[in-house]
């Protein structure tokens, strides 16, 4: 049984030529395959966190432009309260900066989502407060300036706190994502880094197996041969293998033991002629 179990494996033995060819192919799949999984690996970090930089910058536009308008239209405010001849009171778009917080509430996460509902609320209170405006100017018993101090101010103020720390948040969430995406390209390239030392691995490999199954065998085959040529030894070189380069050490040793019966044969038919 172990007899024909050896047979089999024989007559399924790969060729010099194949085994090379195999182990040069399985370094380049290693090393093409890490390269696949860094580029693959950089692409999704680097659309994800792009998203989300992408993102960021759109909140800071969006509360930038918050600030913008809220500050401009109390500065309108200010300067109704120090009028005294009012041609038209200021007007608000409401709608847009409605819009703004809608569309800041929808990609804001984290820490600035309760923040942009503050802002909202803040927002709210503000504007309530605001339309009392007219009725205040038209009253004779309310100060327009104490009311605008005491009751409206405190309102801006709460609410330009709100928009600055978003601000400040929104920020924060940029540079942080910011170095994620510094972080995550390297991070890619840990796979190419892995696969790279495996491969040094592999080719050290590869070469300790060359020199101890073929340059080593093929110096001890010329060395016999050598010994067999200069000075009549026997070749006795023998090792384990089972591919081409046995199967030539084996037709050299069947060669050069022709070679000594033919000599042997000549050396007696020459002693025999003498005598």
């Amino acid at each position: 049984m172990c007899e024909k179990n050896k047979n089999r494996w024989k007559e399924f033995r790969l060729s010099l030529r194949m085994k090379m060819i195999l182990s040069i192919l399985a370094i380049t799949v290693v090393l093409l395959m890490s390269i696949v999984i860094s580029v693959l690996e950089y692409r999704r970090m680097s659309n994800y966190v792009s998203d989300m930089i992408a993102d960021d910058i759109h909140d800071i536009y969006t509360t930038q432009r918050l600030v913008d308008a809220v500050d401009r239209y109390n500065l309108e405010l200010m300067a109704v309260i120090g009028d005294d001849n009012i041609s038209a009171l200021p007007d608000f778009d409401r709608n847009a900066f409605m819009a703004y917080c809608d569309s800041l509430r929808l990609t804001v996460t984290g820490t600035s989502a309760p923040l942009a509902d503050s802002v909202l609320y803040a927002y709210s209170a503000y504007m309530l407060a605001s339309l009392e405006l007219p009725a205040v100017l038209e009253s004779d018993f309310i100060n327009t300036r104490d009311w605008y101090f005491t009751r409206l101010q405190p309102l801006f103020s709460r609410m330009r706190v709100y928009l600055d720390r978003l601000g400040e948040n929104i920020h924060s969430n940029l540079r942080r994502n910011s170095e994620t995406f510094g972080n995550g390209y390297y991070r890619s390239f840990i796979p190419s880094a892995v696969a790279l030392a495996v491969g040094i691995v592999l080719l050290l490999l590869l070469l300790f197996f060359i020199l101890a199954d073929y340059v080593d065998p093929l110096y001890k085959m010329l060395e016999s041969l050598k010994d067999y040529l200069g000075y009549r030894r026997r070749y006795t070189y023998m090792f384990d293998g089972n591919d081409q380069l046995s199967d030539l050490n084996d037709s050299i040793t069947e060669l050069t033991e022709e070679n000594r019966s033919l000599r042997k044969r000549i050396s007696e038919i020459k002693g025999k002629g003498e005598s």
